[in-house]
C-alpha cells in the first residue's frame, strides 16, 4: 500500500510539550490493523515510525480519556528498534515471509495480564505494584507474534466489574462522550481502540468484559469459544469463564488478531483473516430479549437499545438471513450460582489484612462474602451452572444465532455505578455507594453477557446504532462451539450497511 504522506514524514520529539499534531500521524491512525500490518511488512513504515505515533497520541489524549494506567514508551521504542533490525535482516537473506504475523504491529494490554518489567495493579490500591517478572501467557502469545506493546489500560478492581474506575488511577472514559464509561473489565482497551490509540487490542472476557465496553465504545468485539484461546485463563477461574479475544474498529481487523491469538491446529483453513471476507451462509436468527438477571433484578431495556435491535435485525435480513422470536427459559436459580463462582477468586486472593480497608466496598464486601461460602456452596453453584449450560445450549441449538442487544441501557455516566461523581482525579477513600445496588446496577446494564461465559459459546458485538446524542449501540450474537469464523463473517458481510460508529 501506499502511504500518501511518506514523501514528507518527520520525526518529532516525543518530549516537546509545543509539538503540534502533524497531519502524517492524523492519517497513520486512520489507518485499520490491516493496513498497518501491510504497510510495515513492506518496509513503507518501520516499526519506530508506529511506535513514535501512537505513544505521541497516547500522551495527547490519555490525560483526557484514562484509557493507560501506565504507557511503557521507552521499552516500545527498544522493542520496535528490535522489530526494524529483524525486518532488514530477514530483506537482505530473502526471507522477509518468516516475519511474525503481528510485526511492529502496536497494542496494549489490560492491566490485569502481566507484562514483564511492568507492574500489574489488577485495578487494586491493596496490592503492592511490584514490577511482573514475566510475561504472562497472553502478552507472550502476542509478542511471539511481533506486537509492541505500549503499556497498561485501564480496569476495575480484579476485573469484576461493568465498568472501569477504581482507587489507582482515573476512570476510563468513553471516547465518544468522555462523561461517560467506557465499561469493564476491558474498558481502557476500548478506549484505546476506540480514540485511535492503539490499532487494535486483546481483552479477556469473563461475564462480558469485552463485550460490554465494545457495546459502549462502538467497537467490534469477540469472545471466542471456550479453549479456543489457551492464553485466556485467569488465576482462581474455578467456573472456566474467562476467555482471550479482540477488540477492534472492524472484523478484518479482528479476524487478524485472532490469527495471532489461536494456534494454527485451531484456527480455519487459511486463518481467520484470510476468510472474513466471505459471507455466511444463510442463517436462522432467534431474536431473546429474555435474561437469567430478570428475577432477581428486573429490568427496563432502553428505547435506544431496542433500536439497536430493530436495526440489526433489519439487516441480517437484508443480508439474506432470517430473523424470528426465540421462546428462551432460564433457571431463576442462576444468579445465585454465578455471584458465587464470579466472586471465589476474590475471595482467595492474597490481600495483607492491614491492605483491605483500600479495597473497594464492592470488593470488599464480595471478599467476605466468597470467604464466608463454604467449600460446599461452590461447589453446588459449579454443579449447577454445568447443568445450567447443558439446559441453555440445548435451547440456543434450535437457533443457528440467538440474537439481543449488547446492552439494555447507553454507556451510563462515569461514577453511575458506585453512586458517586468523579472529577478525573483518583476515587477518595469513601465512595458513596452500596456495594449491592452497584452489582444490581451493573447486572440491569449488561443482562445478557455472562450467561454466554458460563455455556462457553463465541459471542459477538456488532455496533450498527447511534443514539441522537451521539452513543454508540450495538448487537450481540451468540453462535455454537467453533462459530468464531461464522461470527466474524457476518460481522463483516454487515459493515458495508452500517453508518460509521
Amino acid at each position: 500500500m501506499l502511504l500518501p504522506w511518506k514523501s514528507g514524514w518527520s520525526h518529532v520529539s516525543l518530549a516537546d510539550p509545543s509539538r503540534q499534531a502533524d497531519p502524517s500521524t492524523q492519517e497513520l491512525s486512520r489507518l485499520t490493523a490491516v493496513q498497518l500490518r501491510d504497510a510495515l511488512a513492506s518496509g513503507e513504515l518501520s516499526a519506530r515510525e508506529a511506535a513514535e505515533h501512537f505513544v505521541s497520541a497516547i500522551e495527547d489524549r490519555n490525560q483526557r480519556l484514562g484509557a493507560f494506567v501506565t504507557v511503557t514508551a521507552d521499552q516500545a521504542l527498544l522493542d520496535a528498534k528490535a522489530a526494524d533490525a529483524l525486518h532488514a535482516r530477514l530483506l537482505r537473506e530473502g526471507r522477509l515471509e518468516q516475519l511474525p504475523l503481528l510485526h511492529g504491529l502496536p497494542t496494549a494490554f489490560k492491566d490485569l495480564t502481566d507484562v514483564a518489567g511492568v507492574p500489574t495493579t489488577h485495578g487494586s490500591a491493596a496490592l503492592e505494584h511490584k514490577p511482573a517478572p514475566e510475561d504472562g501467557a497472553l502478552a507472550a502469545t502476542l509478542k511471539a507474534q511481533g506486537v509492541i506493546s505500549l503499556g497498561k489500560t485501564q480496569v476495575p478492581e480484579f476485573g469484576l466489574t461493568a465498568y472501569s474506575e477504581n482507587r489507582v488511577a482515573p476512570p476510563s472514559r468513553n471516547p465518544h462522550a468522555p462523561g461517560r464509561s467506557s465499561g469493564g473489565s476491558s474498558g481502557g482497551s476500548a478506549a484505546a481502540v476506540a480514540a485511535g490509540l492503539v490499532p487494535f487490542a486483546p481483552g479477556t472476557d469473563g461475564g462480558g468484559s469485552i463485550r460490554i465496553p465494545a457495546g459502549a465504545c462502538g467497537l467490534l468485539g469477540l469472545k471466542p469459544g471456550r479453549g479456543v484461546v489457551p492464553s485466556g485463563t485467569s488465576a482462581g477461574d474455578t467456573a472456566k469463564l474467562v476467555v482471550a479475544g479482540p477488540l477492534a474498529r472492524n472484523a478484518a481487523d479482528a479476524a487478524l488478531l485472532m490469527d495471532g491469538l489461536v494456534p494454527r491446529s485451531q484456527a480455519p483453513d487459511g486463518g481467520f483473516l484470510a476468510n472474513v471476507g466471505r459471507a455466511p451462509d444463510p442463517m436462522r436468527i432467534g431474536v431473546s430479549l429474555d435474561s437469567p438477571w430478570t428475577g432477581a433484578y428486573p429490568f427496563e431495556i432502553e428505547q435506544e437499545a431496542l433500536d439497536a435491535l430493530e436495526l440489526g435485525a433489519k439487516l441480517l435480513e437484508q443480508a439474506g438471513h432470517s430473523v424470528g422470536e426465540a421462546d428462551i427459559r432460564y433457571d431463576n436459580r442462576y444468579p445465585e450460582a454465578f455471584t458465587a463462582a464470579w466472586t471465589a477468586g476474590v475471595g482467595s486472593a492474597r490481600i495483607a489484612p492491614q491492605r483491605e480497608p483500600l479495597l473497594t466496598p464492592l470488593t470488599r464486601t464480595f471478599r467476605r462474602r466468597a470467604q464466608q461460602r463454604s467449600a460446599l456452596k461452590v461447589s453446588e453453584a459449579l454443579g449447577f451452572l454445568r447443568q445450567f449450560e447443558h439446559d441453555t445450549i440445548a435451547q440456543y441449538a434450535e437457533w443457528d444465532l440467538i440474537l439481543m442487544p449488547t446492552l439494555a441501557q447507553t454507556p451510563r455516566p462515569i461514577g453511575w455505578f458506585t453512586g458517586g461523581g468523579h472529577s478525573g482525579e483518583p476515587w477518595p477513600s469513601e465512595w458513596a455507594g452500596d456495594a449491592d445496588e452497584d452489582y444490581k446496577r451493573q447486572c440491569q446494564y449488561a443482562p445478557w453477557s455472562s450467561m454466554v461465559n458460563v455455556c462457553g459459546q463465541p459471542a459477538i458485538s456488532i455496533p450498527v446504532h447511534r443514539t441522537a446524542t451521539g452513543l454508540p449501540m450495538g448487537i450481540q450474537l451468540i453462535g455454537p462451539a467453533g462459530s468464531e469464523l461464522k461470527l466474524l463473517q457476518l460481522a463483516g458481510s454487515l459493515e458495508p450497511a452500517i453508518a460509521p460508529v
